[in-house]
């Protein structure tokens, strides 16, 4: 076991007690973890690191957790985990839009936030198998499933890597209903009741970015009742 590579985890968090506790449950469930007391400091070491998964307290001294998500997504499409005491659907939306892919509220059950580092890190693209189709076209949308690129009329769309999880997911099977749980399972591995709120920003991120009028979709339908579909244009 200890010759296998370990996944990294990257921390940062400005309360020490609630990073020895993570990093406790974290090495326990065998995962290599380094940890940054402030914004500021994990900014200076994440490039070093080369972290697997961070995971990002938002209420942090020097550069608060918003903004190193903003600086780590300009350069990466590592997952990234917001931890925060901030539980207003304001907030989670802000997190979500610059990049984050997950959101976990404080106070919260450390064994929660591990199951979702390993939900995050079996869905993480770059680290799907190549065996499976590379390439989707519907319509004016093209998805590339190598270069994580996606194209609407040959101009590219930049999604976030959850974003471009579940655009890809429902693409696969135009004109199939999907409910919340089995869109959130395939695309994170994992779906806890709070993550219903976590999709309906995606999806209605995903609209702003892709549909010609967000609140008249052609491409991601509400199917009421049940979850979301893929309309084939």
């Amino acid at each position: 076991m200890d010759s296998e590579k370990k996944n990294k985890v990257f921390i940062a968090e400005d309360d020490s007690d609630i990073t020895e506790l993570l990093k406790l449950y974290l090495e326990n469930a065998g995962y290599e973890v380094t940890a940054a007391p402030d914004g500021l400091v994990a900014s200076q070491m994440i490039g070093e690191a080369e972290p697997d998964i961070c995971i990002f307290d938002i209420m942090m001294p020097g550069m608060n957790g918003y903004e190193l998500t903003r600086k780590v997504r300009r350069d990466s499409d590592v997952p990234i985990i917001i931890l925060s005491a901030k539980d207003q659907d304001t907030d989670k939306i802000l997190g979500l839009d610059i990049g984050a892919d997950d959101y976990v509220t404080k106070p919260f059950n450390p064994l929660e936030v591990v199951a979702r580092v390993k939900a995050a890190l079996r869905r993480y693209p770059g680290r799907e198998g190549r065996g499976a189709e590379t390439r989707l076209v519907q319509g004016p949308l093209e998805v590339d499933m190598e270069s994580f690129r996606v194209l609407k009329n040959g101009e590219d769309i930049q999604l976030t890597p959850t974003e471009f999880r579940i655009l890809a997911f429902l693409m696969k099977s135009p004109g199939r209903v999907y409910t919340k749980t089995q869109i959130y399972e395939a695309v994170n591995g994992e779906y806890f009741e709070s993550d219903a709120g976590t999709l309906m920003v995606h999806i209605s991120k995903l609209r702003e970015k892709l549909e010609d009028d967000p609140r008249n979709p052609q491409f991601l339908k509400t199917v009421r009742g049940i979850g979301y579909k893929f309309e084939r244009p």
